[in-house]
């Protein structure tokens, strides 16, 4: 219910911000210079409208806050021009006429308040071309939305973004500028998704341009050499049981992956455990024992491809439960947008009405 009514009134700001802006803009000082010294009064629509936009504008905002679709980096754009616009428009003609109007009625022109929209407009737009301008090439924050990097990331972790790592790009369109570095193996990159670029993913990249990649009982090849593991131990959650915890070093990074050896597609089930408003919890059930020499193999294991020249190939740290490049194919280099760094904060009403404190500044590995 309550993400219907968000829609809804996502729906209705467009309208209602038209509404509002046209009106403050053009006609409430026609209205406040007609009354004076007394004071002007707005027919009963548009003091409906003044009083539902501040709480659109809210609902916009937290729709856009758990949108995975939505490009905030266009969202700032767009809100840096209109209310360029306002501001300029305003200061060159506007003003001018405004205070012109009032002369001529015989009223000192400082007596007809500023329309709203263009001190809005005045105050924010310095404030949005910084926000835009170091989220777009310093440092980002992302929301992660799914279980897909257990146990480095949790569903509920925001995390720093650097922007500039892998070069330098345009806002929105994502066109590289200047090329710094390269993604190396093991970091946990964020990309557009190929096959719908409108959506961000983060994975971690195992294979780079001219690799030979393959996948064998969850354990990862380079051209031939698994990457080194540790023995694995047990891992259980509540939500997720009986699942192994490995420490991987990728690269340059240590980090722990999750598992499960087994030729069957992790089931999912509802778990009593569960302490997490998810549908479905996730128990390996290691039963029928992986063995390559009698033909049973893992249900991920993944045959050997070559990482195309400017492609990357990433997959999430949970093997048994992430749609990576096993799945969609390679990153292409013009897909990527930064290198993840740090949580920075952590909440995630699916776990838990409250914060989760541990997680905060947390360096990801």
């Amino acid at each position: 219910m309550f993400a219907q009514i968000i829609t809804l009134a996502t729906w209705l700001l467009l309208p209602v911000s038209v509404i509002v802006i046209v009106d403050d803009w053009f006609l409430r000082p026609g209205r406040r210079l007609a009354a004076m010294p007394g004071a002007a009064v707005d027919p009963a629509p548009l003091r409906l409208a003044y009083a539902i936009f501040p709480l659109l504008v809210v609902a916009g905002a937290i729709r856009l806050f758990r949108s995975e679709r939505l490009d905030f980096s266009l969202v700032l754009v767009i809100v840096s021009v209109v209310g360029g616009v306002i501001w300029a428009l305003d200061a060159w003609w506007l003003r001018g006429r405004r205070a012109a109007a009032a002369s001529l009625k015989g009223h000192n022109p400082s007596a007809v308040p500023e329309p709203g929209v263009v001190d809005y407009a005045r105050s924010m737009v310095p404030v949005v071309v910084v926000v835009l301008l170091l989220r777009s090439f310093l440092f980002e924050p992302f929301r992660i939305p799914t279980d897909s990097m257990m146990p480095t990331l949790q569903a509920g972790d925001f995390i720093l973004v650097n922007k500039y790592h892998y070069g330098l790009r345009l806002p929105v369109v994502n066109k590289l500028m200047l090329p710094i570095n390269s993604p190396e193996r093991g970091d946990v990159m964020v990309f557009r998704y190929p096959p719908d670029p409108a959506i961000n993913y983060i994975k971690r990249v195992v294979g780079l341009p001219g690799d030979r990649i393959k996948v064998i009982g969850d354990l990862i090849y380079v051209n031939d050499v698994p990457l080194v593991q540790a023995e694995p131990t047990r891992f259980s959650d509540g939500c997720y049981e009986n699942m192994r915890l490995t420490a991987v070093q990728t690269g340059a990074h240590s980090h722990q992956t999750l598992s499960c050896l087994t030729p069957r597609v992790l089931p999912g089930a509802m778990l009593p455990s569960c302490n997490r408003r998810i549908d479905r919890g996730y128990v390996c059930d290691e039963e029928i024992p992986v063995s390559p020499a009698s033909g049973i193999l893992d249900a991920n294991d993944y045959g050997e491809v070559t990482v195309p020249a400017g492609n990357y190939m990433v997959i999430g740290d949970n093997r048994d439960n992430s749609s990576d490049s096993r799945v969609w194919g390679f990153v292409p280099e013009a897909n990527l947008v930064g290198s993840a760094r740090r949580i920075w904060f952590n909440f995630d009403l699916a776990r838990s009405p409250w914060v989760t404190w541990g997680r905060i500044g947390k360096r990801i590995e």
